[in-house]
This record gives C-alpha cells, structure tokens and sequence, in this order.
C-alpha cells in the first residue's frame, strides 16, 4: 500500500470516528432535549422522524453532486455543518430554533454519511481486502466517546451546550485539516467530467431490482439500530426504572459491542467469509431484542444491548461493501460505485423513519416490551437475504483481480 491510502485511510477513519460522536451527543441526550424545549411524547417521534426524511434528501442531493465534485470535496465541508448543527441543538431555548438546527444536522448527515461511505468502498477496493469494518469501527469508538460525554454531563447537569461546546470546538478544525489527506479511489481526471461519466451511467448497469435485497437488510439493520440509539434511555427510565445516569449507559454498552465486533469483523470476513458473518449477526442481534424485551430489570436490559451490539454491527458496513461491489461488477467506470452507495444509504435513514415512530407508537398502544419483538422478527429476515452477500472482497485472490494502486484517484488535496 502507497503512502496515498495509508494516510486517506486513517483520515477517513478520523471522519467516521468524529460522526460517532457527534451523533451519540444528539441521541443519548433526546431526554434533556426533550425537557430543555418543552417538547411533549406526542410531538418528540416527529421530531425523530424528521431528522432521517432530510437526511434522505441529503443523501439523494448527494447521488447527484458527486457527479461534479468529488466525494472528498463533499465530505470535507458537511462534517462542520453537522458538528454545527449540533451546537446549535445544545444553545437554543425555542422549539422553533430546535426545529431548525434539527434540519441542518439532518440535511448534513446524509451528504456526510454517503460521502464517508463512498470513500470507504473505494479504498477497500483499492487495498484489495475487507477494510470496512474497521472505518465503521472508528465510528463505534466515536459514539462511545460520545455517550460517555453525555453520561457526565447528565451526572454534573451540565447545559448541553456546554457539553456540547468543546467538542465542536476540537473536532470542527481536526476534521478540516485531517479532510486534507481524503483519496477518492478511482477518479482520475478533472472532478466535472470523471465523477459525471462515472455516476451517470449507474442507473442502467446496476437497477433497483440488483439493489433491493441489499436496501432490506439496510432497512432492517437501521429500524434495529434506530431502536437502541432513539429509545434506549427512554425505555431504560421508563420501563425498566432507571435513573436519567443510568439512562445513557446502553448506548454506551451498545456502542462498546459494536466497536468489538467491527474491529474482529474484518478477520471474520476474511476467514469465514461475508454470508457466514451476516447470518451470525442477525442471529444474535434476534436474540438481544428477546432480552430486552423479556427484561426484569435495568441490568439485564443491558445485556441485551449489549448482544444487539454484536449482533448488529456487521450488518450495515458489509451491505455498504456489497453494494460498491455489485455496482463495480455491472458498471466499470469510478463513479459507479458512489451511485449505489448513496442510493442504499437512503435506506439507511427509511429504516430510521420506519424504526424511531413505530416503536413509538406500538409502546403507547401496545407496550414498549411488546415493541421490542418487530424489531427482532425484521432482524431475523436478514437471514434470508445473507445469500446477496456472496463474493465479498474479503479474498482478493479467489476469482476478484485486485485493484491496481495506480488506479485510485489523487487524494483531495492533490498528493
């Protein structure tokens, strides 16, 4: 590996790693954002549920600026947005100044989180093995970061835009210099013509039909992860009769899991290949939902998360490979990839849209224990779909030519 990737992919890793803890500062805090605004349990899944529908648009928004730009370019400048975005969260005393930060947060998340993860398949094509995991994994430590933040400003009941302020003010000008280092495999050339030819040809080599199985299992991952990082505190306090400190710590363990299991997940992939890896987390992460929702009390729900985290961590960066790898197979050109990868990101946030107000609303007409097992079934469909995953680079070797080191583009600042 040239000094080019080894550098866009610890700086890519700092990317994800910064998102972790942005996003973990937003959901484990939905508590005191609720109280500090005044916003009822009626009106709070609406609040939840707009931030992925806008995070959809970005992400759609994004299918078609990277045909122009490059994903580095796009990544670059929407991680301050988000960080921003979160401030504004923190500083604001009306609902209507929650409801626009709120906006931008989810606006700039799905430009952030499609460019991360175009970038993301790219090098692992370009290192000619499963990769993915490990930027996932950065993200992990980042939200556990984040969480354990959370968990001191609730213990000291700090206002949050004092937790929130000093994050901002050490990650925002980190990312900008790290951002410096992004390779955007793949596309060489001027960013107008060589990102346009390559994401404009997408639709006809790589249909929706190809794409669906995936979109499911991104779906179903997403209403399972929405569940744990949207209700988890809530039903920690509520159902189980926590305190508000004890409240933040299952995103926490979650997080501590998942990062776990995304830091082995690469060697899993490598050794047992993709299929055996997906069907064994959507297993477990079955067997989590039927923990929590069976649990007497606030540590065994705990322990539940705690093998939602294992289980579910494998699933999304393994459906983000597929995706870049099926449209590598169909359509040759750089840009390809990125098309399919913004496109099955959207569904990332459809499972948060389906996931945050269904929970919801079966916990109040239902009960939330009762709510846990809609989760646990959709998991489990993974299983069905584990067969989409074949041919996964694990094994550059085994019927996949690796990728040429001279064939991934210049990183974003021309090296």
């Amino acid at each position: 590996m040239t000094d080019v990737l080894r550098r866009g992919r610890a700086s890519l890793a700092f990317g994800f790693f910064a998102q972790g803890v942005a996003f973990a500062l937003l959901v484990t805090r939905i508590p005191a954002i609720q109280d500090r605004y005044g916003v009822s349990d009626t009106l709070l899944p609406v609040f939840l549920a707009a931030v992925p529908i806008l995070a959809g648009v970005g992400s759609v928004v994004s299918e078609r600026l990277v045909r122009r730009v490059r994903p580095s370019r796009l990544l670059r400048w929407s991680q301050p947005v988000v960080l921003l975005a979160l401030l504004g969260v923190g500083a604001g005393d009306r609902v209507a100044v929650l409801a626009v930060a709120l906006a931008v947060f989810g606006l700039a998340v799905g430009a952030l989180d499609a460019s991360m993860n175009m970038l993301g398949v790219s090098l692992q094509r370009a290192y000619g093995r499963s990769i993915m995991l490990g930027f996932h994994a950065a993200y992990s430590l980042g939200g556990i970061l984040g969480a354990s933040l959370a968990w001191a400003g609730a213990h000291w009941d700090l206002a949050l835009w004092v937790s929130y302020l000093p994050v901002v003010v050490l990650l925002l000008p980190a990312a900008l210099v790290g951002s410096r280092w992004y390779v955007d495999g793949g596309r060489e050339g001027a960013e107008g013509a060589g990102a346009g030819e390559g994401t404009g040809g997408v639709g006809a080599g790589v249909g929706f039909k190809v794409l669906l199985p995936l979109c499911l299992v991104m779906t179903f991952a997403y209403i399972g992860d929405s569940t744990v990082s949207n209700w988890s505190a809530k039903y920690l306090q509520d159902v189980l009769g926590s305190s508000e400190q004890l409240a933040t710590v299952p995103y926490n363990v979650y997080m501590v899991t998942t990062l776990v299991g995304r830091a082995l997940g690469d060697f899993g992939v490598r050794r047992f290949g993709a299929v055996a890896v997906v069907r064994g987390g959507a297993v477990v992460a079955a067997g989590g939902f039927a923990v929590v929702a069976s649990a007497p009390g606030a540590w065994v729900g705990m322990l539940g998360f705690t093998l939602l985290g294992l289980g579910l961590c494998v699933l999304v960066p393994q459906t983000f490979a597929a995706a870049g790898r099926l449209a590598a197979e169909k359509d040759g050109r750089p840009g390809a990839s990125d098309a399919a990868v913004a496109r099955l990101n959207v569904f990332n946030y459809v499972g948060f849209l389906i996931g945050s107000p269904l929970v919801g609303a079966l916990g109040d007409a239902w009960s939330y224990r009762g709510a846990m097992l809609v989760p646990m079934v959709l998991v489990l469909v993974t299983v069905v779909y584990a067969r989409s995953f074949e041919g996964q680079p694990d094994r550059y070797g085994g019927g996949h030519e690796r990728p040429r080191t001279a064939d991934v583009g210049r990183g974003s600042n021309g090296l």
